[in-house]
């Protein structure tokens, strides 16, 4: 019998020499796997890798919730089949090996198994090293070697299955090395977790990547629903997840990622002819104001003025889903947002915007006046006698799903969606105070048996989307992208698509989704980041910019989260940022010193926001010009950040930099030239000079 989702298989004959090793080389590292099917051994810069005393097989299947390791291997005399046996099952894997100059690939290329596999787990392999864990790219380092893992296709997680819903681990600690001076004791002693592709051991660290069968609904508890419904996904199950393992000096770890990604045919974004994940532009600050048509011209001004090269749009539409634009910004649609894009590019400045992934508002057409039959389902049941299109109480067979309590409390049958109140409390199981024809849909009567179906929805008030509907609403922000030549954006709320019951998978799907559809004059330039990372959207994300601006003074808001983040974006070798600044009334050119004083110091971008006066109020004399009433802020902000994107403040500078009680002036002495004084202790002044040219723009050329 044949495990659900796997492939049955004639083995090709293999042999492998008594006691023998299987020896896979790449330029700069060596990887054994002896006859037991483990790996043995990584060597690199004369170092052995591979912790002493740890299992490290190549594969493990799951089996009825049991995980089996692989005890046997033969290989075939060209070392490009690796035949796998499992003790105690009667299954056997085949796994194609390639060795390459910068890594050595491995795929499950065939499968037979006599009961169904649930998942397959690359690993875990266990390292000696223990500094730096980059827990969601997947590699680790010390100041000599890194070793990394890395999923070579959407469908293959970073990380180990702790969770049936795959989403990946948060907030867990651990003992972190590598700080940056002058940040508190407590977060030198402490690393935030947002992934466990590579995880920190007792031993130094243990490296592991997975692939589940999804050729069946599973009920699975899921984002913080105890029944959920995880329907079938049609992606060939196990067979061909494909992983990358490599070890080089710690110096070439980024630079092998993104050999990786050219050689293995991977997301490899681009930056003004540089990858992406090594172009200092990629740090690249901007510029927040709700610009519309008829205030784009001011927003492009204060842009200019602060020296920034993207303007950005943090709430342009009315409607997620689809994506209809606030009609007070934007009274002609889609084509006014591209002319404002227009305007901009003549001016030299980009234009991004932001949006909430697959975040589905109740006025979107998605919703009414005809709910797709795609919305994301908690579950259902049927119903267990006929209705009218009337009736406040409707009878269902199973009240188990209903007793979840969600935001919208909403119900489809049919093409109606209910919202009810309550579930009795006894039988015959009811829904109660029902309000029929919801959200702008059509009440109707609907047949005894009929699927009643509780939707997913999240606290902002808006329903979510199944696999399917979560790759059209990324073809749709692709759509957006390429019709107004935007070329920044935020994936903000991307854990939305967990409504998949795909965890992970579902972030990684949506993003890959967005990425392939983009015209390739964006896909090599455009600029974009997201909530939450993710292991695969690692290769997409340009970066990531957290940290908010409403939760306290413009300094105090969120700010050991940001310098957190700093040792985050450092482990998982991410372009780094601060997160945005709003300024208020009672922001000073000085807290925007100590802003970008902090940005030099981590080679970090950041995001100020401003308010625009409503045009009534500037037409009426009431306020100032919004340039005006900003301006020696503005200034502040050109200044250091042509200094920072110029490269000019020396690495002994920047521990002093980064330390949030110090304050520092920065001038301008001549072009190219500035003079850096500390004020808070007093110092003596230093000269700094541009060691590199910014770019005039951040414009896909």
């Amino acid at each position: 019998m044949v495990g659900a989702g796997a492939l049955l298989v004639q083995q090709t004959a293999s042999a492998a020499p008594a006691g023998g090793t299987l020896s896979l080389p790449t330029q700069k590292a060596l990887f054994h796997i002896d006859a037991s099917g483990s790996l043995v051994s990584i060597r690199c810069e004369r170092r052995e890798l591979l912790a002493p005393g740890q299992a490290a097989p190549i594969l493990r299947l799951r089996i009825a919730n049991v995980l089996h390791a692989a005890n046997r291997a033969r290989w075939n005399a060209d070392q490009t089949r690796l035949t796998l046996g499992f003790e105690g099952i009667d299954a056997k894997a085949t796994v194609a090996l390639h060795a390459k100059p910068s890594h050595i690939a491995l795929e499950l290329v065939e499968l037979h198994a006599s009961a169904p596999v649930d998942l397959i787990v690359w690993g875990p392999y266990p390292t000696s090293i223990g500094d730096l864990i980059g827990e969601v790219v997947g590699v680790v380092r010390d100041p000599e070697v890194a070793v990394g893992i890395q999923a070579l296709n959407v469908k293959t997680l970073g990380g180990y299955p702790n969770q049936e819903s795959d989403i990946a681990p948060d907030g867990v600690t651990a003992d972190d090395h590598g700080v940056y001076p002058g940040l508190p004791a407590a977060l030198r002693e402490k690393q935030n977790w947002r992934g466990d592709t590579a995880k920190v051991t007792s031993y130094g660290s243990s490296l592991q990547a997975y692939c589940r069968n999804r050729d069946h609904l599973r009920i699975i508890p899921n984002w913080g629903r105890p029944q959920y419904d995880a329907p079938p996904f049609a992606d060939g199950g196990v067979i061909g997840s494909r992983i990358a393992l490599f070890a080089v000096p710690s110096a070439d770890a980024l630079a092998t990622l993104g050999a990786i990604e050219v050689a293995e045919g991977l997301p490899h974004p681009m930056l003004h002819g540089v990858w992406a994940k090594l172009s200092f532009d990629a740090t690249s600050s901007y510029l927040i104001a709700d610009f519309g048509e008829e205030t784009i011209d001011q927003a492009i001004a204060i842009t200019k003025r602060a020296g920034l090269k993207v303007l950005y749009q943090s709430s342009p539409f009315e409607t997620w889903g689809h994506f209809r634009l606030q009609p007070s910004l934007f009274p002609n649609g889609w084509d006014g947002f591209r002319k404002c894009v227009a305007k901009a590019r003549a001016a030299g400045l980009g234009v991004g915007f932001h949006t909430l992934s697959n975040f589905i508002t109740p006025n979107d057409p998605y919703v009414t006046p005809k709910p797709d039959p795609r919305l994301a389902r908690i579950g259902a049941t049927p119903l267990a006698a006929a209705i009218g299109a009337s009736q406040t109480e409707i009878p269902i067979v199973d009240p188990a799903i209903f007793r979840q309590k969600t935001e919208l409390q909403t119900v489809m049958i049919g093409e109606e969606l209910i919202r009810y109140s309550a579930v009795s409390e006894s039988a015959p199981w009811r829904l109660l105070q029902c309000r029929r024809g919801a959200w702008g849909t059509q009440p109707a009567a609907h047949a005894q048996g009929a699927d009643a179906a509780l939707l997913m929805d999240h606290p902002y008030k808006v329903f979510l989307t199944n696999p399917a509907l979560s790759v059209e609403v990324a073809h749709r922000i692709a759509a957006f992208c390429n019709g107004t030549d935007a070329m920044q954006l935020s994936l903000d709320g991307l854990e939305g698509n967990w409504s998949t019951g795909m965890g992970q998978y579902g972030c990684s799907l949506f993003t890959d989704a967005w990425y392939d559809a983009l015209k390739p004059t964006l896909r090599g330039q455009i600029i974009n980041d997201a909530s939450i990372p993710q292991h695969y959207t690692w290769h997409i994300a340009t970066r990531y910019n957290w940290g908010e601006p409403w939760h306290g003074s413009f300094r105090q808001s969120q700010t050991l989260l940001r310098l957190h983040n700093q040792l985050f974006y450092t482990r998982n070798l991410i372009p780094r940022m601060l997160g945005w600044f709003s300024i208020r009334k009672d922001t000073t050119p000085r807290d925007l010193e100590w802003l970008c004083a902090r940005a030099a110091g981590f080679d970090a971008g950041f995001c100020v926001v401003v308010n625009s006066a409503s045009t009534a109020e500037q037409a009426s004399g009431a306020l100032p010009p919004l340039e005006e009433r900003l301006g020696s802020m503005l200034d502040t902000v050109r200044v250091w950040e042509t200094a920072r994107m110029s490269q000019a403040f020396p690495a002994s500078i920047k521990p002093a930099l980064q330390d949030v009680t110090r304050a520092f002036r920065l001038s301008e002495t001549g072009e190219g030239a500035w003079e850096l004084r500390p004020t808070d202790p007093e110092g003596a002044p230093l000269q700094l000079r541009a060691r590199r040219t910014p770019p005039a723009n951040l414009l896909p050329e």
